[in-house]
């Protein structure tokens, strides 16, 4: 990697964080500066905008978000054992977090309107790939007869992902993490109701 490289990476990973804490809207160019440790054109040296940052940002934090469900998913085997593995990734420690602030996709789904159409988009196609992701698991299990043949996919990822992403929004807003504790338990639950026994008709 290049020195410009390096630099530019540099400044993605520090913007994400920014962004991410703050907001799109939230974070001024001097906030970018103070950041990064860079001048104005420094920055615009290797990004021709605020909104380019932002989305390349927004591109990283997701990204890093995949990974730890990347790393969770591997060596899992069946349905419920692998949809475990992706609520139990969603809950980490904000040491554990690989981008400070929280949940990026959440943060910008809130933030994102008609006044930011291409982080907008950004953000539904990241979510669309967290929804697809879930799907597919539960495809496969009905697939391989794991799970009760009414299940239905695009019904567990909503449940999922709306429960994962609210439990977080009660968390941050009374700093209490029994939220966190409470939906991790309830959709521990709900995956295993999911199964399809030996001994059920």
């Amino acid at each position: 990697m290049s020195k410009a490289e390096a630099t530019k990476a540099r400044i993605i990973q520090q913007a994400a964080d920014l962004f991410n804490q703050r907001g799109y809207a939230g974070s001024s160019m001097s906030d970018i500066m103070a950041a990064t440790g860079l001048k104005k054109g420094g920055i615009y040296n290797h990004f021709a905008s605020k909104d380019e940052l932002a989305l390349a940002a927004f591109d990283f934090a997701v990204e890093q978000v995949s990974q730890r469900y990347v790393r969770a998913l591997k060596g899992k085997r069946g349905a419920v054992d692998r949809l475990k593995a992706i609520i139990h990734a969603f809950f980490t420690t904000p040491d554990e977090s690989p981008i400070k602030g929280g949940c990026p996709l959440l943060n910008t789904a809130i933030e994102s309107d008609d006044s930011h159409p291409a982080l907008r988009q950004r953000t539904q196609n990241a979510m669309s790939r967290w929804r697809h992701l879930i799907h597919r698991v539960v495809q496969k299990g009905l697939e391989r007869g794991e799970l009760q043949p009414t299940v239905d996919p695009d019904g567990v990822a909503t449940i999922v992902i709306s429960t994962l992403e609210g439990a977080l929004m009660l968390a941050k807003l009374y700093g209490d993490l029994i939220h966190l504790q409470r939906a991790k338990e309830h959709l521990d639950q709900y995956v295993e109701s999911l199964q399809l026994f030996p001994d059920s008709s």
